[in-house]
């Protein structure tokens, strides 16, 4: 009785249908909480409230069914995905009364991330990012390296033309990520080069070395490792596809084979 449930589960889970579902109702659940944002009717506010409990329960058993579908509580939290839904799941289900009121929103907000565990290219592309943290970290620490010396340069050289913007080296560093997201740039170059002409060179450098040499590094490890996964995604695909059929499989295509050959002597008669 169990492992027919258990198959029952599996089947729905691994259902497009249902998934599709899902993911139209985590949709909704985004568009609700966003709502409460507005000035409504209470009447409105009424039934987006008995429409966000409906949503929490559908999503609690959503999780029950993958859980019971899954070979046991071991087997379901050892994929990552599983505790990130978990925890979603539990954290919209804190009460939203009183004081908790605000903290209960704001839990329920962040449904709205299951859409990237329930759509595999967006779990492809979040598990890119995370394999990719450590090389960017090698190379956000080089940046860093580069933002200290060049706001120690900074400070030393330009703290008497403008105070506010090179008074230290903290907030050197500041300016200096000013300058490298383009905000206004030249306004502070200019300032400076009316001072020391020769200071556009300093600015030059600074930008060229973190605007296109570390960003392309940056975007060039996270396509490295997206080009990884999607290639594992293949292979896996293949391995799955490659795998030999199943008995209960083979008999239920030696007894559609039966049918289909009994269909057509039924006609040719």
């Amino acid at each position: 009785m169990l492992s027919q449930l258990q198959e029952l589960f599996q089947r729905i889970d691994k259902s497009k249908i249902f998934q599709s579902f899902v993911i139209a109702v985590i949709v909704v659940s985004a568009l609700t909480v966003g709502a409460h944002t507005y000035s409504l009717h209470p009447t409105v506010e009424f039934a987006l409230h008995w429409m966000d409990v409906g949503i929490t329960v559908f999503f609690l058993i959503e999780l029950i069914i993958r859980y019971v579908a899954s070979k046991g509580l071991k087997d379901f939290f050892s994929k990552g995905w599983n505790i990130f839904d978990f925890i979603i799941v539990v954290g919209s289900l804190y009460p939203a009364a009183g004081s908790t009121i605000f903290i209960a929103r704001l839990l329920r907000i962040f449904r709205v991330l299951r859409l990237v565990s329930m759509i595999p290219e967006l779990r492809l592309l979040v598990n890119s990012l995370l394999k990719a943290i450590p090389q960017m970290g090698y190379i956000a620490l080089l940046m860093f390296v580069i933002f200290y010396i060049y706001a120690a340069m900074g400070s030393m050289l330009f703290a008497d033309i403008n105070p506010f913007l090179w008074g230290d080296v903290s907030i050197s560093m500041l300016t200096l990520f000013r300058i490298a997201t383009f905000e206004d740039w030249t306004d502070v170059m200019y300032e400076t080069m009316a001072v020391y002409k020769l200071s556009w060179i300093y600015y030059l450098t600074f930008i060229f070395l973190t605007a296109f040499v570390f960003l392309n590094m940056m975007v060039g490890a996270i396509l490295e490792v997206m080009s990884e996964e999607h290639r594992n995604a293949r292979e896996e695909q293949a391995d799955i596809d490659s795998l030999p059929a199943t008995q209960g499989q083979i008999n239920e295509l030696k007894a559609q084979v039966t049918e289909l050959t009994q269909l057509i002597k039924n006609q040719r008669s």
